[in-house]
């Protein structure tokens, strides 16, 4: 499907909360949910100082241009009141209270002085205040919630040194992250002095704070959202603190394509960060597709229809959008201070057409493209000239530009200079943050919207105003298409806002009502948040909570070891002794693996085979001092006994005339695939695209899957094999039935190709505690037709298959194990616990 053209929504996403919170589909006893956001929805005041005796409580005054009709709650150390932002995220959330006990994780802010514009530093906060504090968040209940709520919405707060809370929010969350998410780089939004590496210790110091608090209140079971670009290592650390955790991470911020995202010099630890969750979840297909190419292109990761692949562990990415609260804004807007307000405002632009756009006052807002896209529309349609004004409001940003803010009022002069006269005034810029009751008067008054960001995630405004709207003029907007949410607001005029020329004339013929209303208020804050929660338990249900292979056991493994009499070791090489890397000749094993084996060969009880894709020279200049492991080069195609230094060739009775026939096949895509290449052996050959692109590599190479799989192995005494960036076509060999009378095997591998040995070490009929095994063809090449079966001593519980990889990595094998380091570790393990146990009883 063409990836621009994917759905805004999924089926399923319109259901409505009261569908999601049937018994069945999300279920209390499933456990509580953990959102993890950058701060508390909560301002709290300390009413002390440190030594100071505290002041008669005072009535909290309500400022008279606060955003929010505020109440406070207020104890003999705090005064907390609501905190002004993310109020879509904030009521998403707290609609989810009447069904499930919820923990909002966040850090405190700054905290409050009494006296008004001053902070306290944490620091000077002592034990007993913070203690206080939680137990004021305990009674909390802010005015947004519903008082018929019978679950309690519990507030936790995380702790920041203020050093580390601002170099994390205003240092690299600001300065470096959000302009890349924004299609900006650094340099393009700071001095010449800004690195973007600077603040990235805070960063990692914050989100480790908010990891350790999450660990502190988990309790299994809990779902945990993390939320926004301000955490993205908290999936990670999360997972390696608790397992078998059940996380999801939600980016509000638009995400950059692969070839902006390469650009952060911490990529792959943001990235890894984010691939800790089971789920990754954006606002709109295009962010979630980006998200996969980055993984692919930049870390090299795999995709599958499952999600992204890392190592085992399997993320799957979604998309689904935030809404507005559609019920509270309505409510608003039947404010009785509104109407007083609108009359004003029309009587004020009494027979004139009045356009409306309220943003930050921010680079990526687009107001100067805005202001210069409506000069165009005076320019080409004169008959506008004295008939139509611009109402723009800009809101302080997060970070203050006074350039931006210069050139925006010069432009306004300009236009005004040019097409204003005494008694006509074409733009009204205001730069301030309006009170509820004007914002919403000037939303209903409007007769059209104008919200044309550069880029942008979620716009409420877009939203609200399709709201207010529905009471009066039922007015139209014209909207970027570089908003997350205009795939949703199809029915509003979208526009290229760098197109000036388009925009005046999406302004000049914006004269119809588009019905937008219903889709406003079905895709809300609280469908949004339920579809979050419905989406990760359909993760969970599907993953493999379907089948989590465990931890290789430790204890039954020594048990079992120092028990039998003869012990079988089948190692795979690449991924398994040795980590996997981008050049497969620098694969070469390490000191402690080359410990691992030599003191693991030397006991007579023990039989090492390394079985692998290398060639026989590749094992010989590594490893074949090792004289008492054996080797199985190619699969099997090769082997060496050990104590031998002979290669015995499996395939001289074979007709291997096919390996002409593949070779042909494997070129035509080498030259096709750039960065591709062919690796000939004696036995097998393999077409590699490491190299290559990733994603067209990975097509060609299915491309010529299918094409040997339906026109040559049915044909041939060949098996087709998918590796880990190869292709790779071989014979079929086997070794296990040459050492029948083992009574302990420990067979270790890490991908698709190896899968092969835990399927033949798959023994037992099911039930049954003895096995027989039929003569392999590796056996019948050399000795003759004839050999017979043979019985084996192996016990089904002393059949160690072990997969490296995430507990819920698809495999044949029983056990896993995480890195390949810990394959050498056990080994050690086995060797030296062994001795140490012989000595002991000495």
């Amino acid at each position: 499907m063409d990836s621009f053209s994917e759905p805004y929504t999924r089926l399923g996403d319109d259901i409505s909360i009261d569908e999601v919170r049937q018994k069945g589909k999300w279920h209390p006893s499933l456990g509580r949910v953990l959102h993890v956001c950058h701060y508390l929805p909560i301002t709290a005041t300390l009413n002390t100082r440190p030594g100071v005796p505290s002041p008669p409580a005072t009535p909290p005054v309500k400022p008279v241009d606060s955003p929010l009709d505020d109440h406070a709650t207020q104890t003999a150390a705090w005064t907390l009141t609501s905190r002004y932002g993310h109020a879509a995220m904030i009521s998403g959330i707290r609609s989810l209270a009447s069904t499930h006990e919820q923990l909002i994780i966040g850090w405190t802010g700054d905290i409050a002085s009494p006296t008004q514009g001053e902070t306290i530093s944490s620091a000077s906060v002592s034990e007993e205040d913070r203690e206080a504090l939680e137990k004021a968040l305990m009674v909390y209940h802010p005015k947004e919630s519903d008082p018929d709520d019978d679950r309690k919405t519990i507030y936790v707060p995380v702790w920041l040194d203020d050093k580390v809370a601002h170099g994390h929010y205003d240092g690299y969350c600001k300065q470096t992250l959000w302009p890349l998410f924004h299609y900006l780089l650094w340099q393009d939004v700071a001095t010449e002095y800004a690195s973007a590496d600077s603040h990235y210790p805070y960063y990692e110091s914050a989100n480790a704070a908010f990891s350790r608090k999450i660990a502190e209140v988990y309790q299994p079971g809990d779902l945990i959202w993390v939320h926004d670009y301000h955490l993205l290592l908290v999936p990670k650390l999360v997972r390696e603190a608790i397992p078998d955790a059940t996380v999801g991470l939600f980016v509000h911020t638009p995400f950059p394509s692969s070839e902006v995202f390469r650009c952060l010099p911490r990529r792959k630890e943001i990235l890894d960060g984010m691939l800790g969750a089971n789920l990754v979840c954006f606002q709109t297909y295009s962010y979630s597709r980006h998200f996969n190419s980055t993984c692919i292109r930049v870390c090299g990761y795999e995709s599958t229809s499952r999600g992204i692949d890392v190592e085992g562990h399997v993320t799957a990415v979604m998309h689904c959008p935030v809404g507005v609260d559609a019920e509270r804004v309505g409510r608003d807007i039947m404010r009785p201070g509104i109407q007083p307000k609108l009359e004003a405002l029309r009587t004020l632009y009494e027979n004139k057409k009045i356009i409306v756009g309220r943003d930050k006052l921010d680079v990526v807002k687009g107001v100067l493209q805005k202001l210069r896209a409506f000069e165009k529309l005076l320019q080409d349609y004169p008959e506008w000239i004295g008939s139509v004004v611009m109402i723009q409001v800009t809101s302080p940003a997060l970070t203050d530009s006074p350039k931006l803010e210069r050139i925006v009022s010069e432009l306004v002069a300009h236009i005004n200079g040019e097409y204003g006269s005494l008694d006509f005034i074409p733009v009204h810029h205001y730069h301030q943050t309006l009170k509820k009751d004007e914002f919403y008067a000037l939303l209903s008054v409007a007769d059209l919207a104008v919200i044309t960001p550069l880029r942008d995630g979620m716009n409420t405004t877009s939203m609200e105003f399709v709201i207010a709207q529905e009471k009066t003029n039922k007015s139209p907007s014209v909207l970027s298409e570089f908003m997350g949410i205009s795939k949703n607001m199809e029915d509003a005029l979208l526009v290229n806002p760098w197109n000036l020329g388009d925009v005046a004339a999406a302004i000049n013929q914006a004269t119809a009502h588009q019905s937008l209303y219903k889709v406003v208020t079905t895709h809300t804050s609280h469908t949004w948040a339920a579809v979050l929660v419905k989406m990760l338990l359909g993760v969970m249900g599907g993953q493999g909570q379907a089948r989590r292979t465990p931890y290789v056991p430790r204890e039954e493994l020594m048990g079992r070891y120092e028990k039998a009499g003869k012990r079988l070791f089948l190692f795979d090489y690449d991924g398994t002794l040795a980590p996997i890397v981008k050049t497969p000749s620098m694969a070469i094993p390490s000191q402690p693996t080359l410990e691992a084996l030599t003191l693991l060969s030397a006991d007579p009880k023990n039989i090492v085979y390394i079985i692998s894709g290398r060639d026989g020279e590749f094992l010989e200049q590594h490893l074949g001092h090792l004289e008492n492991v054996g080797f199985s080069a190619e699969h099997g195609g090769f082997v060496r006994e050990r104590g031998t230094k002979e290669w015995t060739n499996f395939t001289e009775s074979l007709d291997m005339s096919w390996m002409e026939e593949v070779g042909e096949v494997f070129r035509y895509y080498t030259e096709r695939t750039t960065g591709s290449h062919i690796e000939m052996k004696k036995s097998s050959i393999t077409w590699h695209y490491r190299s290559a692109d990733p994603e067209w590599g990975l097509f060609q190479c299915r491309q010529c899957q299918d094409l040997l799989e339906n026109n040559l192995a049915h044909k041939r005494p060949i098996e087709v094999l998918v590796g880990k960036k190869n292709l790779e076509v071989r014979p079929i060999a086997r070794i296990l039935y040459q050492n029948p009378d083992a009574e302990f095997i420990f067979c270790a591998g890490d991908d698709k190709t190896d899968e092969d040995m835990f399927r033949a070490l798959h023994l037992f009929p099911s039930g049954s505690t003895k096995a027989t095994m039929e003569a392999p063809l590796s056996v019948t090449l050399i000795d003759g037709e004839g050999a017979p079966p043979v019985d084996l001593a192996i016990a089904p519980e002393a059949v160690f298959t072990t997969a490296v990889g995430h507990s819920s990595k698809r495999t044949l094998a029983s056990w896993h194990v995480t890195t390949p380091q810990e394959i050498v570790d056990h080994m050690l393990d086995l060797v030296k616990g062994v001795g140490e146990g012989t000595r002991s009883s000495l």
